[in-house]
């Protein structure tokens, strides 16, 4: 059941340029900046989003994922980037666009192998129940219950384990 609390809020039209850059990553592998359109348009609660990213060179996006649930779009604004989509490399340029549709078990992430900032338009869903799997690491996130939580995939169990199946 949806509540008023979970509707998100029409703030009428927004200027990107108003948006304030926001950075994300870990170490000197991993990181980009991005403005989150959809977040300052209509607040935390909303199905599909939208945001700019931009990412430096010798940078990574993201360590590379696909997502159960959930779809995600994206659109070269401007530069150059290295999409890894499983084991391919794909050299993508302003104006051209991917599709990872939720589901696709092939891990995905953008690496800016250029000499300049490559800047471009992801759309993706929010799942409450997303599952997303990290195939470089063998983890997997699950957001769930209000939760989200990230599992080795290693430390797999058997459907029995710690039940007491004896009476």
């Amino acid at each position: 059941m949806t509540s008023a609390s979970d509707t998100p809020t029409v703030r009428g039209p927004i200027s990107s340029e108003n948006v304030p850059w926001e950075t994300w990553g870990e170490g000197a592998r991993f990181g980009s900046r991005f403005r989150h359109l959809t977040m300052a348009a209509a607040g935390e609660n909303y199905h599909v989003g939208m945001q700019i990213e931009e990412l430096s060179p010798g940078m990574q996006s993201s360590p590379a994922h696909y997502h159960m649930l959930e779809e995600e779009q994206v659109l070269i604004l401007e530069g150059q980037v290295t999409l890894r989509l499983g084991d391919e490399m794909h050299e993508m340029k302003a104006g051209d666009y991917v599709c990872f549709p939720a589901g696709q078990k092939v891990g995905h992430c953008f690496i800016n192998n250029s000499g300049a900032v490559c800047r471009w338009l992801i759309i993706g869903e929010k799942d409450p129940n997303e599952v997303c799997v990290y195939t470089d690491s063998n983890k997997v996130l699950v957001r769930a219950l209000g939760r989200r939580e990230i599992y080795d995939r290693a430390a797999l169990r058997d459907y029995w384990d710690g039940e007491k199946t004896e009476r």
